[in-house]
């Protein structure tokens, strides 16, 4: 099935004109001498010109997210093989496929599922993770600079796992947000600084944590959906500095390929909001619509990332790399001028392989036989993606 592509519509208004300098005249004496002009006298003011300054290039800056980082007990295993001389974990060879796409975009946000062991383990799976923090080596490396930690396992292992998780994320370079190891952390905005000066404040939701109760005296421990609580979060980021707010929300049903009436509504709340200008959702373990709402956009579930589910059906397998270029449409101001999707496949045999469709259908290399497992699956998901007209409504989906 090919995948639909649809150009993506410019979305930005014009910023305001700069004014124009006026240009002078020199002003000249004439006297009748014949038909001659008498010159100005020498004291005279000489004439000048000057053109109107140049219009300064609208600042342009691109944010990507993607889906759940899951690591079930096959993933580590697969690291444990791919590491050299058979000595610990390697992630690197998993994710070595969507490298050029993070490296190419100012901002890549990564969904970090589960919280994270001690690097010697022990690791756990379902239900209670516990997995090997040697996978933000690979996350980094592939140029991530952020991960979102809210999502119903940051509770699995307690505030203990909280706090590791959060140090190991430091340790590796990338910044977090979405579970705290302090109220002040919790009440920090994480806002990141792009090259040509863009500040993109991060913001991340959980709709629950398995049953789990964030501990008495630690509300800030792990961040649950509430919608003034994120308009209010949101306001403050923006009072801190911030030129674009993003959004990230755990939420939807598991297995469901479209959008629960609850998450329409928050999503309709929040991009209400001149404070919020995308939300990434995550959660369904299976790729759900994007929708442009007020001008902005929600994709409610980007499927998995990595992952390798005891039953792995073909849905869990596939993702989506959702990217944004925002446009600064007035100083300081940023609007969405363009939304695509990026279709993703994780691979199971002969390796589990993270897989970048686009890029693996371009290659000579790819098979026959893969050649047609990545066009189904492009197609599958450009069908999930567009439940709700987004590509009529300007998105892109690579092919």
């Amino acid at each position: 099935m090919l995948v639909v592509a649809v150009a993506a519509v410019a979305l930005g208004a014009c910023s305001p004109s700069h004014p124009t300098h006026a240009v002078s005249s020199a002003t000249r004496s004439t006297s009748a001498v014949g038909t001659a002009l008498t010159p100005t006298p020498a004291t005279t003011t000489p004439a000048t010109a000057t053109s109107a300054l140049p219009k300064p290039a609208a600042r342009t800056v691109t944010v990507l997210g993607t889906g759940d980082v899951l690591i079930h007990p096959p993933l580590w295993e697969q690291a444990h093989a791919d590491a050299e001389h058979r000595t610990g974990y390697d992630f690197a060879k998993i994710y070595a496929s969507i490298a050029p796409d993070i490296h190419a975009t100012d901002l890549a946000i990564c969904e970090m599922e589960t919280p994270l062991a001690p690097p010697q383990g022990p690791f756990s799976g379902w239900p209670d993770f516990s997995s090997p923090p040697q996978v933000l080596a690979a996350l980094k490396g592939v140029g991530y600079r952020s991960c979102t930690t809210a999502s119903n396992h940051s509770l699995d292992q307690g505030y203990a796992g909280v706090k590791r998780t959060l140090n190991e994320l430091d340790t590796a370079g990338l910044k977090h947000t979405g579970s705290a190891r302090s109220a002040a952390e919790a009440a920090t905005p994480l806002i990141v600084t792009t090259a040509n000066g863009v500040r993109i404040a991060q913001l991340a939701y959980a709709f629950g944590f398995n049953g789990i109760p964030v501990p008495a005296g630690q509300p800030w421990l792990a961040n649950l959906i509430d919608v003034p609580t994120i308009l209010a979060a949101a306001h403050r980021a923006r009072r801190a500095g911030a030129n674009i707010v993003v959004l990230s929300l755990h939420w939807g049903t598991e297995y469901d390929h479209l959008a629960t009436t609850e998450q329409q509504q928050q999503a309709r709340a929040l991009l209400a909001s001149p404070d919020i200008d995308v939300i990434l959702g995550d959660h369904a373990h299976v790729v759900q619509p994007m929708q442009r709402i007020n001008g902005k956009w929600v994709i409610y579930c980007m499927g998995n990332q990595i992952s390798r589910h005891a039953d792995p059906i073909a849905d869990s397998r596939e993702g989506v790399m959702a990217r944004f270029t925002f446009t600064e449409v007035s100083p300081g101001r940023f609007r969405i001028t363009r939304a695509e999707a990026i279709p993703t496949w994780m691979q199971m045999t002969p390796q589990l392989r993270l897989i970048d469709i686009p890029r693996a259908l371009a290659d000579p290399r790819t098979t026959t036989a893969q050649r047609a497992e990545y066009q189904h699956a492009a197609g599958q998901i450009a069908h999930y993606l567009n439940a709700y007209g987004a590509t009529s409504q300007g998105l892109t989906v690579r092919k």
